[in-house]
């Protein structure tokens, strides 16, 4: 596989998960009475405004060129510029950040659902064979389930860790939310001694099951 098709197959993926991930957080937000993503333009399908340059280019493409050097499976890891949400603004602060947070794993769990069903019609006989596309499809499938679950880990800021928060009592989730400033080093620490994937795996396979019992499989 050359890098033009690489980059092609993998950043088709890629730029949908994280884009509909960023926007479902805006429009869930919006659903619930604030508006701050969408005045600032964040609520939109377009993928440079929810584009990082370091979080979604530079990091996922060494993490694949390392990979790809080793011979080995790629695992990506990477961010978007969070879509901004101002809790103040919900009707039911608590309650409607659980699901504000939870739009963006769960938007990843529905394209995987997607992907998953373009790829059983990509393969074999299906009305749209092709392997590129069914490579496409599997793809997607992974990408997704992995922002999916590296999302729901409760670790702030990611989104599982706004869940845990929002379930907490007040003076917990507080004391809980001082982890924050240090997620990203927590989160990297995870990653480098090898842990990540571990916590991750649970998630993933779990979701995998539940989307092959979905489509029949």
């Amino acid at each position: 596989m050359d890098w033009l098709e690489t980059i092609v197959l993998w950043g088709v993926p890629v730029v949908l998960a994280i884009t509909l991930h960023e926007a479902a957080h805006g429009y869930v937000a919006k659903r619930f009475g604030d508006r701050t993503a969408e005045m600032l333009g964040r609520l939109t399908l377009n993928p440079v405004k929810h584009v990082d340059p370091v979080g979604t280019i530079l990091v996922p493409a060494v993490l694949l060129l390392m990979a790809k050097l080793a011979g080995g499976p790629a695992f990506l890891f990477g961010w978007a510029k969070p879509v901004p949400v101002n809790a103040a603004n919900l009707r039911n602060p608590r309650r409607d950040m659980i699901w504000v947070a939870a739009a963006g794993p769960g938007s990843n769990f529905l394209q995987a659902l997607l992907w998953a069903m373009l790829f059983m019609a990509a393969i074999g006989g299906g009305a749209l064979a092709s392997g590129g596309l069914a490579e496409m499809a599997r793809i997607g499938v992974n990408i997704n389930l992995i922002l999916m679950a590296l999302n729901l880990l409760p670790i702030p800021p990611l989104d599982g860790g706004r869940v845990v928060a929002g379930l907490l009592p007040r003076g917990a989730a507080a004391a809980y939310g001082r982890i924050e400033p240090f997620g990203l080093f927590i989160l990297l620490g995870l990653l480098f001694l090898g842990l990540l994937d571990n916590l991750m795996r649970p998630l993933i396979v779990g979701a995998e099951r539940l989307i092959a019992a979905l489509i029949g499989l």
